[in-house]
């Protein structure tokens, strides 16, 4: 009884020590940085409700900064655009960089807004395409985010739309936020190919959408990868999995599929900000483009990944220690596996070309769920061939009267030895200080499995 005690104390340490490792786990963030892209064009000067649109916009940006400011790895930046020039006439560049990238910045974020005064123009893809070079570089992992708060659309001849594409595809950005204010109904489908637009109907559902929008670039969202077997159960594990960022084409993940201590598919914490191409690297792949993860639900992608094994063998394989198989499917090289070596298949048909002396080739080999197929390589025997000078030797097997060549022997070595597979052969030669084809030698000999035997030439 003491013993079943002190064993179950044993568990329960360890599923305790399970569970704070992936509460550690969850808290690693990548570092944030959002740039924050006001608009203070003159329309910003209009009644919205009970305020005007500038002060309501400012008031809730001040108070998600006042939130933001004590967040670990976060970062933030102001640029403001249409508050330099007054409008007429139009200034399309007028937009700066009010407040750069620091730690500890909050505050003359704060400053800034406070004093800005609405005046100028809406040249929201110029304001983009400058803040390409907002971003400092950096050697770390960075999310880099924008949020633009704007009550207007695109008043100058850029295309928003394309700018942020070209952003996202270099990785520069994330997908950026537009949160509109006020705006007219008429022009939000201008906004949905820049990023994740945002209406705010009411002055009192400002706040919930910084907040949401906050909420979405701070926290990462659990998932798993279910990677089905026969039966449509996630059982399939111990398969690498890559993540790619689907619009730059870079590696954002890598992990090694585990079942955890209940069997089921491991929880990852991914970034839902991204969309994603996920490679799981059974042999052949399996591959999915355009993954969306939905933010703060838990999601879970499933691969129908039915497996079975492959393995070769031979009855001495001390004489084929460096043998090689090679695997295709539908003519396409998928692996070179090594013999005495059990390797995972998905399931289907394939063809095996071993790399014997001579290469056997063996057609429609099927792999089935859970199973192993099993492949004999046929026990070889020893050839020495000996030459009495050096010169062009080939070596050929003869099958059903016709002689395939198997290959070369050195023309500069007297004495070489082969592991040869059962057939009858022929050797070629001729010495290297002769140049008629008439003094060509010959020699027939035939290997029987686990022979060895000596060839003069």
């Amino acid at each position: 009884m003491k013993k079943l005690i002190t064993y179950c104390f044993f568990i329960l340490l360890c599923l305790f020590a399970v569970q704070a490792f992936s509460q550690k786990i969850k808290t690693v963030k990548d570092k944030t940085r959002i740039l924050f892209i006001f608009d203070a064009s003159q329309s910003m000067n209009g009644k919205w409700e009970n305020s005007i649109k500038m002060n309501i916009a400012r008031d809730f940006l001040i108070e998600m900064i006042d939130s933001l400011e004590f967040e670990s790895n976060v970062e933030m930046a102001l640029r403001v655009y249409g508050h330099q020039s007054s409008f007429p006439p139009q200034d399309c560049e007028d937009t700066k960089l009010e407040v750069p990238f620091s730690e500890d910045n909050a505050g003359e974020i704060r400053q800034t807004l406070r004093y800005l005064k609405a005046r100028g123009t809406t040249p929201i893809a110029y304001a983009l395409s400058q803040a390409a070079t907002d971003f400092p570089k950096s050697k770390e992992e960075t999310r880099n985010l924008v949020i633009l708060i704007t009550d207007g659309v695109e008043a100058c001849d850029g295309d928003p739309c394309a700018v942020s594409d070209e952003l996202q595809k270099n990785g520069i950005i994330l997908q950026p936020f537009i949160i509109g204010i006020g705006l007219d109904r008429r022009f939000h489908e201008s906004f949905e190919c820049v990023g994740e637009f945002l209406e705010v109907d009411k002055e009192e559902d400002f706040g919930g959408t910084l907040n949401y929008v906050i909420s979405q670039v701070l926290d990462k969202t659990s998932m798993q990868v279910n990677l089905l077997d026969e039966n449509d159960k996630p059982t399939e594990s111990d398969v690498t999995m890559t993540f790619y960022n689907h619009k730059t084409g870079k590696l954002r993940y890598q992990y090694m599929h585990t079942l955890n201590y209940i069997g089921i598919p491991d929880t990852l914490f991914i970034d839902p900000l991204i969309s994603y191409d996920i490679t799981i690297h059974t042999i052949p792949n399996l591959h999915a483009d355009s993954i969306r993860i939905e933010p703060g639900k838990h999601s879970v992608v499933s691969f129908k990944a039915v497996q079975g094994r492959l393995k070769i063998i031979s009855q001495r394989s001390n004489l084929l220690d460096n043998l090689s198989c090679v695997v295709k499917k539908n003519e396409n090289t998928i692996n070179v596996q090594s013999i005495n070596n059990s390797q995972k298949y998905l399931i289907g048909t394939y063809s095996l070309e071993l790399l014997t002396l001579p290469r056997i080739k063996i057609d429609k080999v099927k792999i089935k769920a859970s199973e192993t197929t099993l492949i004999k390589v046929p026990l070889p025997g020893l050839v020495t061939i000996s030459k009495p000078t050096y010169g062009p030797c080939d070596l050929f097997i003869k099958i059903d009267g016709q002689m395939e060549w198997v290959c070369a022997i050195d023309s500069n070595v007297l004495r070489q030895t082969l592991t040869l597979q059962p057939g009858n052969y022929h050797v070629v030669f001729r010495s290297k200080a002769v140049h008629l084809s008439h003094y060509t030698k010959k020699r027939a000999f035939k290997v029987i499995p686990g022979s060895s035997i000596l060839v003069r030439l």
